[in-house]
């Protein structure tokens, strides 16, 4: 198999490119990678020493979005980035607000200082949590609005967009926070129709074992 993808799987730009994979039946292996004490030779593929990475020959690659992209339009038979530019345009739009305004916050701050921070033997900031918990609404917002009363950021069709931004939310739930159903019914419902396609399903429990064994919860 010459497609590897390198990665830990509570990583949501690690999950985003997984469900990818599993939703355009692309094979390939998954190598236990963190974005800590990475090997020399991971550098020639990751520069930054980022997860995911992406091996395909002898090709190799860093950055979800440009891995999505690369499959999308090398091995990717469902379309995972709509039927126009217009609708390619705005799916990249919502992957990139997820990858970095809602990632800023549900993950880099929430995520990190409730699950990761104490297994490595630091503090939960608490008042840096609660910051990032009163900035989440209006990024909420905007997505509810964006979403409207569709399934999907593209109406029917599932898309990037949708991917990327429950792949933040199912770190944010990891960490202990949920969507407020009544506040943002669609954004709760894309998460719960996401969660329930057997290429999210099939992740989660491993997932949640992890965390549980992270926590002390196992």
């Amino acid at each position: 198999m010459s497609l590897t993808l390198y990665g830990a799987i509570l990583s949501p730009y690690v999950r985003k490119i997984r469900i990818q994979l599993a939703e355009q039946q692309i094979e390939h292996e998954l190598v236990p990678q963190t974005p800590f004490n990475q090997p020399d030779w991971f550098f020639d593929i990751s520069p930054l020493g980022r997860i995911p990475a992406l091996k395909d020959g002898e090709l190799g690659l860093a950055d979800s979005s440009v891995i999505a992209q690369y499959l999308q339009e090398t091995l990717g038979g469902k379309p995972l980035f709509g039927s126009s530019p217009e609708q390619a345009a705005r799916v990249r739009w919502l992957e990139k607000y997820a990858d970095y305004e809602l990632g800023r916050l549900a993950t880099q701050v929430i995520y990190i200082n409730r699950i990761l921070k104490p297994v490595m033997g630091k503090q939960c900031d608490e008042a840096a949590v609660a910051a990032a918990l009163e900035q989440l609404p209006a990024l909420f917002d905007y997505l509810e609005a964006q979403l409207g009363d569709q399934h999907y950021f593209l109406g029917e069709q599932l898309s990037m967009a949708d991917i990327a931004v429950c792949s933040q939310l199912i770190n944010l739930a990891h960490a202990g926070e949920l969507i407020d159903e009544t506040r943002w019914p669609g954004l709760s419902s894309l998460l719960s129709r996401l969660t329930s396609r057997s290429s999210v399903s099939s992740l989660l429990p491993e997932e949640h074992q992890l965390v549980a064994r992270l926590t002390g919860r196992a």
